[in-house]
């Protein structure tokens, strides 16, 4: 049982993940932005490793990739920023990227580097399930490490069921098909897939993203799932000054 699953068993409702780019917005805070999300009380952690074509994430995300990768952060460098991360921050932590970095940096090793810096777990949006099962499954599951799988209101009953056999943390539930940074909207389309995906009573808990910046996205992503991860709003705070020392102040505004 990995910092994930311990989460999910002491904890039943309104958690709280926060994404933030790796190497942005300087090259080395990326551990200490980590230790300040976990003393403002949020409970685990999204750390993007960026790339130069993200095309699942809206300017916000796009821009802080841009950023980082010019400030210098690889795979390489995220490594070695993390390798001491367990001595300060005791929260789940997840990596976030897109699979084309993975594959350059051998996911065997990438998922050995993961385990060994104290990851526990991976969302890959652009990694297809097949070839989770018939090439990497393997390096995951030797790792200790979560593969976090990503559910639209397009995807069918029975690949989300498919999804739900193969995940052993949490399903990424995305609010729209749309790019990361658009607010959540509840349309009545929208609450009958939150509602389908609730009553499949899936033996995996769900968290919802994309859209959420505020208390009320928060609080009605809750309705529906076991929490809520907050992404662009997050990084576009990082883009102001004083922003460590204002974290507290960011996560009160979303959950009080």
């Amino acid at each position: 049982m990995n910092r994930l699953n311990k989460l999910f068993d002491s904890k039943k409702d309104n958690l709280l993940s926060i994404y933030f780019t790796a190497g942005y917005p300087a090259l080395s805070t990326t551990v200490e932005i980590a230790e300040a999300l976990e003393k403002a009380g949020v409970d685990f952690l999204e750390i993007g490793f960026p790339y130069s074509d993200p095309v699942a994430d809206g300017p916000t995300i796009q821009h802080s990739s841009e950023v980082a990768l010019e400030n210098g952060m690889n795979l390489n460098r995220l490594f070695e920023e993390l390798k001491d991360i367990r001595q300060r921050v005791s929260i789940p932590i997840l990596l976030m990227g897109y699979v084309n970095p993975m594959v350059q940096y051998g996911v065997a090793r990438f998922c050995k580097k993961a385990a060994e810096v104290g990851v526990d777990g991976v969302i890959v949006p652009d990694l297809p399930m097949y070839e989770y099962e018939s090439l990497y499954s393997k390096d995951f599951k030797n790792n200790n490490l979560s593969n976090i799988f990503l559910v639209t209101p397009q995807t069918s009953e029975e690949r989300i069921r498919k999804i739900d056999g193969l995940s052993d943390s949490f399903i990424y539930l995305l609010s729209s098909s749309s790019i990361t940074g658009k607010n959540l909207e509840v349309s009545n389309s929208i609450e009958d897939y939150y509602k389908r995906v609730k009553s499949m009573q899936l033996k995996n808990p769900a968290i919802i993203g994309f859209g959420i910046s505020n208390t009320d996205t928060f609080n009605k992503a809750c309705e529906y799932a076991r929490g809520a991860i907050v992404g662009s709003a997050f990084v576009k705070f990082l883009g102001s000054e004083n922003y460590l020392e204002r974290i507290p102040g960011f996560i009160q505004s979303i959950r009080p």
